[in-house]
């Protein structure tokens, strides 16, 4: 069995699919109309680009036309139309870029406790003491314990941080050390940084609203490396500017990206605001590579691959 791949990723990325044992054929995309490749390949292998949602896009009649399948290279399709899931089947690169999500929320939170540009020396009369803040034997609140979530907790745990999580399903995570809560304003109000790792869902969007940011433990640090949606930024302005509010904030995503020139959370003393760079893309493509090549193995064997998106749920 062969597959006609039309995709939207890089030239090198599309040279080593056509290095699959089962030799596809790897087809160009229209920048401008990725979907039209619905009428010619088995298998769209998309990432979120403008096209995708700037002006926002009708079902083409077309669609999904001959398509058997198509793969999101991101973890989330929140940022395609609906109809995307419209295709037979729609997978994700879920978990590819968990660690390096991971790796800089350990960043952001030792950058917070620890602040070591604030207490730098440049002079002699800048010699002087000044207390560091600790990440041993604080608490961090994971929203979400799926791929991301569980990455942060292992790299928490082994700290010697507590972690305290909420999981959409209730299900452990297989994590030793992992206390999982359902009560989302309890995790709120213990931990001293919050990550925010939900997918960006219709039941998702401004979970952080000013009720439950009132309930931020005062002077907590929030990390959102999920999607701006999550997180009502304008709650998040109004909280963070109360004296008992959240302390400080790190973004790497916002609604929508990138921000409005002249925006707040810009220039906000208590915002740290990264373009969406977390998962340092271009160091894990090799991973999705892989694991795209993986799903095709398994695909041409008549067999599930992995990280179905439930069209129901939206991940």
């Amino acid at each position: 069995m062969s597959l006609v791949i039309a995709s939207q990723l890089d030239a090198d990325f599309n040279k080593g699919l056509g290095q699959h044992p089962i030799a596809p054929v790897v087809i160009d995309v229209a920048e401008d109309e990725p979907w039209t490749a619905a009428a010619e390949a088995d298998l769209l292998l998309v990432r979120p680009t403008p096209a995708w949602r700037q002006p926002p896009v009708a079902r083409p009649s077309l669609w999904p036309g001959r398509l058997k399948w198509v793969y999101s290279a991101s973890a989330g399709v929140d940022f395609y139309p609906e109809w995307l899931l419209d295709a037979p089947l729609v997978t994700c690169g879920r978990g590819v870029a968990s660690d390096e999500i991971a790796d800089y929320v350990i960043a952001a939170i030792y950058a917070h406790a620890k602040n070591l540009e604030a207490v730098t020396v440049r002079s002699r009369a800048d010699w002087k003491q000044a207390p560091l803040g600790r990440v041993s034997g604080t608490t961090v609140g994971i929203v979400g314990l799926g791929a991301i979530g569980q990455a942060v907790a292992r790299r928490v745990l082994a700290l010697g941080a507590q972690v305290v999580a909420l999981r959409r399903s209730g299900a452990q995570a297989g994590i030793n050390g992992v206390e999982l809560l359902n009560d989302l304003p309890a995790l709120v109000a213990r931990a001293d940084h919050v990550v925010i790792a939900v997918p960006g869902t219709p039941q998702t969007r401004h979970l952080f609203d000013d009720r439950l940011l009132s309930q931020v433990k005062p002077g907590a640090h929030i990390i959102n490396v999920a999607r701006g949606s999550v997180l009502d930024q304008d709650a998040l302005i109004r909280a963070l500017d109360r004296a008992d509010g959240p302390g400080f904030a790190t973004l790497d995503v916002t609604d929508p990206e990138p921000l409005p020139e002249g925006h707040p959370l810009y220039t906000h003393p208590k915002v740290r605001l990264t373009p969406h760079i977390s998962s340092n893309y271009t160091l894990v493509r090799h991973r999705l590579l892989e694991k795209v090549r993986d799903d095709i193995s398994r695909f041409v064997r008549g067999e599930t691959p992995s990280d179905v998106v439930d069209p129901a749920r939206g991940y």
